[in-house]
């Protein structure tokens, strides 16, 4: 089955062979080829590594002019690849990086006979996420097929729901970063559909063919699609944020848009500022980064605003387009499909969703904190948006600054614990914070152990490294290595008599006015008593003894 390729397509003729390939006689033809080794890149939209922030109006005045007499009115369909052990109709394991065509079987390649099984996983997963965006569940929903062909798609049809979603009627609340002009903002959500993933084409560097990957194909999707709520680029980025972060706190999805296993398409259309009437929808696909959300669509609004303003609104037709990274551009793919054109009917092959009452209720009820309430929490303890937005940023994150602020530490001194070194670290290091050996316990008597003056900022810092490469306690690190905080001002008075005696010219110099010495006399202080002497009582002394008149 991995090794299936075709050779042509014609009209009335499908040819199966062992190793034949679709070569392209013309530019505008596909050439297809199933096999088992990868070799090239995908047919979704191609994203560098490294994303480039393009200016959001392109640096025009006038088309900064243009731009204030039109509204833009955006739609996001997100889709959310769910981590369930198996696909959706089968039991195929989903695994995703898999050496291509290896987890597939009859069901997920569409062969003759074969029967869907729903995964009930699929079921739960999408009562999870439909509570958990606010909205009404259906107890009895039903599968339909959605007709289309497309190489990687085996069975010509795709596996989804139509006219009766497990949820619809919901909203998500989203808080807009302090750079963006902050703000709350809530967008509705349309409905959340159940539906199974297609394959992957790979394309060949020269064009002259290209391969399917299987191995995604039957994978299970949640569909999110929102009201047409959005009006920029940077509510939309925020607004598929937010829907990143639901689905990770949820459990449902690891949310990696690298991996595909969250993707959006925006639907952007513009209209004259005050005309209720919708203008030509226009769809951009299989955006997988936040920066590339928010700069498509100031692209196409900064397009369709300028072709409105030529007299050539007729131009914008609606139409599948494909963002460009390297050009910062979007480009036509095809025509929009209607729904005629999908041929919607009742999947034959699979019975209703019937739910309980019970059911849903039980999965209510086991439902996480979500980061909404989080951030709300967060906001209540008089922590600022910035520190909040942060620690609920990442599911993990807010797990143990919760756990640090549980073993009684003081919620602002642990926030900037978590946002500043440990951030850093985990940046230099790239881990996650659950990689690393500090535990909410030790970060805890750390931030004890600096307020009641026992060791230094200084040291906690030291230790704090420590902790978070290798492990240990505290108060062990603090007795191993004798790091106790000097308090005794007698003893750090002779430090400081020391340092002076040794230093005449400098302190000639300080007298004479140079009094940023003060800082080359605490640092000496500090080198001689191994970071040890407090801050605050050597700073004290120091000058005191520096601007003595004997």
């Amino acid at each position: 089955m991995s090794t299936t390729l075709f050779r042509t397509i014609q009209p009335n003729q499908f040819t199966l062979l062992g190793t034949a390939l679709f070569r392209r006689r013309r530019r505008s033809n596909f050439s297809v080829r199933c096999c088992g080794t990868q070799t090239t890149t995908t047919h979704e939209a191609k994203q560098p590594s490294q994303s480039r922030i393009a200016p959001k109006n392109h640096g025009s005045n006038k088309l900064d002019e243009i731009l204030r007499d039109y509204e833009a009115v955006i739609g996001i369909e997100t889709h959310v690849q769910l981590s369930t052990f198996t696909k959706a109709f089968c039991s195929c394991p989903n695994n995703y990086g898999s050496h291509p065509n290896t987890s597939i079987c009859p069901v997920c390649m569409g062969l003759p006979g074969a029967l869907p099984v729903l995964n009930s996983k699929v079921v739960e997963f999408g009562v999870r996420l439909g509570l958990a965006l606010n909205c009404d569940l259906s107890l009895k929903s039903k599968f339909d097929r959605k007709q289309y062909f497309y190489p990687d798609l085996p069975k010509g049809y795709q596996i989804s729901q139509f006219d009766i979603p497990i949820a619809s009627g919901g909203y998500v609340d989203v808080d807009i970063p302090l750079e963006f002009g902050g703000g709350h903002r809530r967008f509705g959500i349309t409905r959340v559909h159940m539906e199974e993933d297609a394959g992957k084409l790979l394309h060949s560097d020269t064009g002259d063919y290209s391969q399917v990957d299987l191995n995604r194909a039957g994978v299970p999707l949640l569909e999110i699609v929102s009201e047409p709520d959005m009006r920029s680029g940077i509510e939309a980025a925020e607004y598929a944020s937010e829907m990143q972060r639901i689905v990770r706190y949820l459990g449902v999805s690891n949310g990696n848009m690298q991996e595909g296993s969250l993707r959006c398409d925006v639907n952007i259309s513009i209209r004259p500022i005050g005309q209720a009437e919708f203008g030509t929808k226009v769809e951009i696909k299989n955006l997988n980064a936040f920066s590339a959300i928010s700069r498509a669509i100031d692209f196409e609004i900064s397009r369709q605003a300028l072709l409105y303003n030529q007299g050539q609104a007729d131009q914008i037709v609606s139409e599948t387009r494909l963002w460009e990274e390297g050009a910062q551009k979007s480009v036509t793919m095809r025509k929009k499909e209607g729904l005629a054109d999908y041929r919607y009917f009742p999947e034959p092959d699979l019975p209703e969703v019937i739910l309980t009452q019970d059911y849903v209720d039980s999965i209510r009820s086991s439902l996480p904190e979500l980061p909404e309430a989080k951030r709300r929490r967060y906001e209540a303890m008089g922590l600022g948006m910035q520190d909040v937005l942060f620690l609920a940023n990442d599911v993990s994150v807010a797990e143990f600054f919760d756990a640090v602020i549980g073993k009684g530490a003081e919620v602002k001194l642990a926030a900037n614990w978590i946002m500043s070194d440990i951030a850093a670290y985990l940046k230099n290091e790239d881990l996650s914070i659950n990689d690393v050996k500090l535990t909410p316990q030790e970060l805890a008597e750390l931030i004890a152990a600096i307020k009641d003056g026992t060791i230094s900022g200084k040291i906690g810092k030291q230790i704090l490294f420590e902790l978070l490469a290798k492990g240990g306690t505290v108060q062990g690190m603090i007795k191993a290595k004798d790091l106790v905080q000097i308090t005794d001002p007698a003893e750090i008075e002779k430090m400081v008599l020391k340092v002076v005696s040794e230093n005449p010219k400098q302190l000639e110099q300080y007298r004479n006015g140079r009094t940023k010495l003060e800082g080359y006399f605490a640092g000496q202080v500090m080198k001689m008593s191994k970071g040890k002497a407090n801050p605050g009582l050597l700073n004290k002394i120091l000058l005191e003894k520096l601007n003595a008149k004997d």
